[in-house]
């Protein structure tokens, strides 16, 4: 015992009889279940969902990022999936849609959309600044082109979304090492600046690597960094951050280190003027 089963394929099989069936496994979707008490993984989940289509649907959405390595996926996010159903079981979505063989891969031995169609239903369902996050996770370890989610755009020309995705794509930076980073420059681009890079490195006058800024305008030597709670918790961290920041203003670098407490117009402030100190023309 220990995997996700069919709960009658494994009753017909002899794996386990019904008794022992209700005894040491909990249902998690119809006819699927998994052993009693286990925390359940957004895998498990995944695995149970699929298990659920009878081995028909295709995962897709945030699930199958996930199954490609994105990071920042929560356990209890909805599995999607391409399939016909019109009534799935809770923490399921089902979507009755086109897909054509092209657009499909397997990854962690489960079918998914590929990357592409991927990033294509990433870009269309989810609202803008989570659509970006998850696009940019997925950007990060599975590198994919505009041209290619393009290209399903145009072949779906009349899907959901699609207007909204077009508008998204540019916005796109697998740079973005969290969501946090990924909010940080949309609010840097909507406020009217200048589109930041990301992944700056910086080297001392001797060419010695100092430290690979989050975001920010190498012409203007200016940055944005998000400061998780590292400083709060791990002091050594902070201490090695500290004296970096102090080589980073002897080089002329301005660095603002946002936190989660900082409203969205006091971190666009700072960096504007920041900006606009080193010669920056809004």
């Amino acid at each position: 015992m220990g995997e996700v089963i069919v709960g009658s394929e494994a009753i017909a099989s002899g794996l386990v009889t019904r008794h022992e069936l209700q005894r040491w496994y909990s249902r998690i979707y119809p006819n699927v279940y998994a052993p009693k008490g286990r925390a359940l993984t957004l895998r498990d989940r995944t695995i149970g969902a699929w298990l659920w289509s009878k081995r028909e649907g295709v995962i897709t959405g945030v699930a199958a990022s996930a199954l490609y390595g994105a990071q920042w996926v929560d356990d209890d996010v909805p599995i999607e999936m391409l399939w016909n159903c019109t009534r799935p079981p809770p923490g399921v979505v089902v979507r009755n849609e086109r897909v054509d063989d092209d657009e499909l891969t397997w990854a962690c031995k489960l079918p998914v959309t590929s990357v592409a169609r991927t990033a294509f239903d990433l870009g269309r369902y989810l609202p803008r600044g989570q659509a970006i996050a998850r696009l940019d996770a997925l950007m990060r370890v599975m590198p994919f082109s505009a041209e290619e989610v393009l290209m399903l755009a145009k072949r779906y020309h009349g899907a959901r979304g699609v207007k909204q995705l077009r508008a998204r794509l540019p916005l796109v930076d697998g740079g973005a090492a969290s969501p946090r980073e990924t909010r940080l420059r949309l609010v840097y681009i909507d406020g009217g600046l200048p589109k930041p890079s990301t992944q700056i490195p910086v080297f001392d006058e001797d060419g010695q690597p100092v430290r690979i800024l989050d975001m920010g305008w190498e012409e203007f030597r200016v940055a944005g960094e998000y400061d998780g709670d590292q400083h709060r918790t791990d002091r050594p961290q902070y201490v090695k951050d500290m004296r970096v920041m102090r080589t980073l203003a002897r080089l002329g670098w301005i660095v603002d280190r946002v936190i989660k407490e900082d409203s969205d117009a006091a971190a666009l402030e700072r960096a504007r003027a920041a900006l606009i100190s080193r010669g920056w023309k809004p």
